[in-house]
């Protein structure tokens, strides 16, 4: 069964009760299984691998309908964790072999997760790290960004811990950046600490050449 993503339609009360979907905890690591691979259904998923040093190392999201799992890589230590609830679908390879919908629909989901990563390793290859944040904030824009009155809004909270770790730098440096970009008015936070962009001062401002499209 191919699971159509609807963000304001209730889950199925049969489809929890069959196993259909799977219900995680934001913060809480999904197993992987090498024999098959989940979907997003509904909620954000932070796709990382650890560094022999421990440190994580960002490898993108994955959003409602994206497909991730250890069969999908050769990364060691690839780990998936949820930065919100999440309700995920699983598959088993032969799910893919037997199904011709199914097997397009992963196959477009993870030619945008691979110009995602792309666009990552093009940011960690700027010299400058508030060049680097700057960029960071862009992708997040594009990629988990929605539309509000005061700019857009970073559908998950993301900790400075987080950034910090996505462009290989501290949490210092990213609060101390964060507070820069805050005062300048590029950006702001809503009441729950979501990151808010000013769209037009913070896309005024020049960029390095890392195209995201």
């Amino acid at each position: 069964m191919l699971l159509a993503y609807n963000p304001t339609q209730p889950l199925a009360l049969e489809e929890m009760e069959e196993g259909r979907l799977h219900f995680y905890e934001r913060g809480e690591t999904i197993p992987l299984i090498s024999e098959g691979i989940w979907q997003v259904y509904r909620g954000i998923a932070q796709l990382s691998q650890l560094s022999p040093q421990g440190d994580e190392i960002l490898l993108g999201w994955a959003q409602p309908g994206t497909f991730f799992g250890s069969w999908l890589t050769f990364v060691d230590s690839y780990q998936v964790k949820g930065l919100s609830n999440l309700y995920l679908k699983w598959h088993g390879i032969e799910d893919l072999n037997n199904s011709t919908e199914l097997s397009q629909t992963a196959f477009s989901q993870l030619a945008r997760r691979m110009r995602q990563t792309e666009a990552l390793l093009a940011i960690l290859g700027l010299k400058r790290v508030e060049d680097r944040l700057q960029q960071l904030l862009c992708l997040l824009q594009q990629e988990l960004g929605e539309s509000i009155k005061e700019g857009t809004r970073i559908k998950v909270r993301l900790t400075h811990q987080n950034l910090a770790n996505a462009i290989a730098t501290t949490r210092v440096t990213v609060t101390r950046l964060l507070g820069e970009f805050q005062r300048q008015g590029w950006l702001c936070f809503d009441s729950d600490r979501h990151i808010i962009i000013t769209s037009v001062r913070f896309n005024s401002h020049p960029k390095s050449n890392v195209g995201f499209n």
